[in-house]
């Protein structure tokens, strides 16, 4: 704390001078809000639709900033991000939002129950439409096969 005490020829009376010092207290609760804040928007920018993914090894890749999610459901049926659409309109709708994705490039999100001639046939669809597809897969170890590769029977 500073003060500082006026030349000693005037009054006795004189005020003290003003001190100059920053007071940090709003910054700090400015600061706290903001981190709140983004503490709650940081989850609701995430697509949040319960899908089973598997799990891959393969190095992770850098995410755009604005990705498109396309998933499907255990069910079949078909989302973009949270918004459920019918396969027949999954272009249409895609299209209708390519202006925030010029590059046209859409993540695939399928649940591990899909079968695997239902995602080729969401892909063949996304193909037609000149997308490019990545897919989505958890980060970490992939699940051992349960039957040896040599034995031709697949894990069910």
């Amino acid at each position: 704390m500073g003060a500082s005490i006026a030349d000693t020829d005037l009054d006795d009376d004189a005020d003290f001078g003003e001190t100059h010092e920053i007071n940090v207290t709003p910054f700090i609760d400015v600061i706290l809000v903001l981190l709140i804040i983004f503490m709650v928007a940081a989850p609701l920018s995430t697509v949040d639709l319960p899908i089973d993914l598997p799990s891959s090894t393969a190095t992770p890749q850098k995410k755009p900033d604005k990705p498109t999610y396309v998933s499907i459901k255990p069910d079949l049926s078909l989302a973009i991000g949270e918004k459920a659409v019918k396969r027949a309109d999954l272009i249409s709708s895609l299209d209708a939002a390519a202006d925030a994705n010029p590059e046209r490039l859409v993540f695939v999100r399928a649940d591990r129950g899909v079968a695997y001639g239902d995602l080729m046939d969401v892909l063949e669809l996304l193909r037609r439409g000149n997308y490019r597809m990545k897919l989505v897969a958890l980060e970490g170890v992939a699940d051992a096969p349960a039957q040896s590769p040599a034995s031709g029977v697949a894990r069910p």
